[in-house]
């Protein structure tokens, strides 16, 4: 028995060692950058919680998932990207219908004034759609660098297509899924996302600004002379000239990690926070060691978005206008929100297997 219980003690040791080794030296794909997260004051103030999205409604998208983003097309029927690689259509009762197929994972859209839709795929790279469906590549690299993840679009006045690539350290279609590609960037920190403009008269697609942990959602102001950008990574929103140069920072330490960008008719602009900054990670941001070990951890041990919906209104400049939440967490990842002109509101979802619709009179 006392040879036994050596023995048993022995292989604990060996294990506790190389479990230890493991964490320790094991590689990983990030190299983390310290830096210093804001202190998170959470959801009180202008983010205080309420329940103005329970009375969400639904459409049907025919089996798909993760409706990410939405536009109305010059039919009047509303569009949306799925993680299916997928572009669908829909009326308001649904159910949506295939409209086109990218071959990546579509996620930003936007119509320009002749009817293409405008796709930032991130695997693939900016493309574009007319009206039957057919998909072409615009481009997939910006002054001799390769596009790894485009995210959001939107055009200009003139037709110029300004959109986001997230990250140049990890390439959603290598690794073949937008989540992991995103986390992993967010984990490392290293501010790689850019904001690029693709011409398609001269077919050049020009960096206009980098150094964006995480650049996401994207929206042109109502002048056509700025471009809103939001940093996931960084929890804030950003305005940058058109012609590109120094941006400003609009609005600081949300709440919660922001991601697509849209502008309603009336100038404004809506975004969705995914989910509640993590504690965890925010308070391990200077601690480059410490978030090695974390993506060495088991899959189930490693921090995971919080279900909640969270959507975000801010005025022309900038400033917050509203907040629409859902604790229950029952329609949640939210990325952005459409105003309709009948005052009915699209919600989007990184992972829902529905297309959100808040009724009208959700103002009172």
């Amino acid at each position: 028995m006392r040879k036994l219980l050596a023995i048993v003690a022995k292989l604990l040791g060996l294990t506790l060692i190389l479990g230890g080794a493991y964490l320790v030296f094991w590689p990983v794909p990030v190299d983390p950058v310290a830096w210093e997260a804001p202190e998170d004051a959470g959801y009180v103030g202008d983010y205080a919680p309420n329940t103005r999205l329970a009375a969400l409604e639904f459409i049907d998208i025919s089996g798909r998932k993760g409706p990410e983003d939405a536009a109305i097309g010059p039919d009047g029927l509303i569009y949306m990207a799925t993680h299916d690689g997928e572009i669908l259509r829909s009326t308001l009762e649904g159910p949506a219908e295939l409209f086109a197929t990218t071959g990546g994972r579509p996620l930003g859209i936007e119509f320009g004034p002749d009817g293409t839709l405008y796709i930032a795929d991130a695997f693939q790279g900016l493309m574009a759609a007319d009206a039957s469906g057919m998909v072409r590549l615009l481009t997939a690299e910006a002054e001799g660098t390769p596009i790894l993840y485009a995210n959001d679009v939107d055009i200009a006045p003139d037709g110029r297509i300004y959109f986001t690539d997230s990250s140049m350290r990890f390439a959603a279609g290598e690794i073949g899924s937008t989540l992991a590609a995103s986390v992993l960037d967010l984990v490392e920190h290293s501010a790689t996302g850019r904001v690029l403009r693709y011409d398609p008269a001269t077919g050049d697609t020009k960096v206009l600004a980098t150094g964006l942990s995480f650049a996401n959602g994207l929206a042109l102001d109502s002048a056509g002379d700025s471009i809103y950008v939001l940093e996931t990574g960084g929890y804030r929103l950003w305005r940058y000239p058109i012609e590109g140069g120094a941006g400003e920072i609009m609005l600081s330490n949300l709440p919660g990690f922001p991601d697509n960008l849209n502008r309603g008719s009336d100038g404004s602009l809506w975004f969705g926070l995914v989910s509640p900054r993590n504690a965890i990670m925010d308070r391990l941001s200077g601690n480059v060691f410490a978030r090695r070990l974390i993506m060495r951890l088991p899959e189930k041990m490693k921090p995971a978005p919080t279900r909640y919906g969270f959507v975000i209104r801010l005025d022309s400049q900038g400033k917050f206008m509203e907040s629409l939440q859902d604790p229950s967490g029952d329609f949640a990842l939210t990325t952005g929100a459409i105003p309709l002109n009948d005052g009915r509101l699209i919600v989007t979802s990184l992972t829902e297997p529905r297309l959100g619709v808040l009724p009208a009179g959700w103002q009172n």
